[in-house]
């Protein structure tokens, strides 16, 4: 089915997914060193904060064994990002929006890559879409929630989801709609993403709760 699909016949690197899973496990460790865990809970939360994303990726909608399982690298990604981020968490803790910075990079990388995947695999851009969302979002929600915090996704406040929405969306644009070049439309749609998290953080550009729009107290 791929062959017919202009610009998403080629699957990116592999490089691509292991980059973000580091950042992640970089940005796990550091939300677990806050929360006093001890190494095992910081292992713990690594993993799932930074392939939980994929997994869902690969079982729920390409149903496949997950990727995490097929290649060492990933638990090598992992088991470096999780001592890094041990040893600079006190560095961190003294520079404001860090943790988001690093997200936000990881955030990019990972809702292209799931979007990539999901066309490969034979989905329609907009199943692409919503499964590149998910591998995005998905690690960060379920560490927030193993971590007893409410998820960043859930709440109002600077954009996040809707970054890795729009930026998701524009490589599913560029390669399937228009067949740009796989690798030029994820750098371009990673570079938006990433753009967009941070000028949000920036500016505080945030969404406002539905509840405030209603104007009820």
């Amino acid at each position: 089915m791929t062959e017919n699909l202009p610009g998403v016949s080629f699957l990116l690197p592999i490089q691509f997914d292991l980059a973000a899973t580091f950042l992640a496990a970089l940005a796990a460790t550091w939300a677990a060193s806050r929360r006093g865990y001890d190494v095992v809970g910081v292992y713990m939360l690594a993993f799932v904060g930074s392939v939980g994303g994929g997994v869902l990726r690969d079982v729920v909608f390409i149903r496949e064994i997950p990727i995490v399982m097929q290649s060492a690298r990933y638990l090598w990604a992992i088991g470096l990002g999780v001592p890094v981020g041990i040893v600079t968490f006190r560095y961190a803790e003294r520079f404001v929006h860090l943790f988001d910075y690093i997200d936000a990079l990881s955030l990019g990388v990972y809702g292209i890559y799931g979007a990539n995947r999901a066309l490969i695999a034979g989905l329609p851009p907009e199943g692409a879409v919503i499964v590149g969302l998910v591998n995005a979002v998905g690690g960060g929600l379920m560490r927030d929630i193993l971590a007893r915090e409410e998820p960043i996704l859930f709440k109002p406040g600077q954009l996040y989801s809707l970054a890795a929405l729009a930026g998701v969306a524009l490589f599913v644009l560029l390669s399937h709609r228009l067949g740009m070049d796989t690798h030029r439309a994820a750098w371009i749609a990673i570079f938006v993403t990433i753009a967009l998290r941070l000028l949000a953080i920036r500016f505080n550009w945030s969404t406002r709760s539905v509840k405030s729009r209603l104007g009820v107290p």
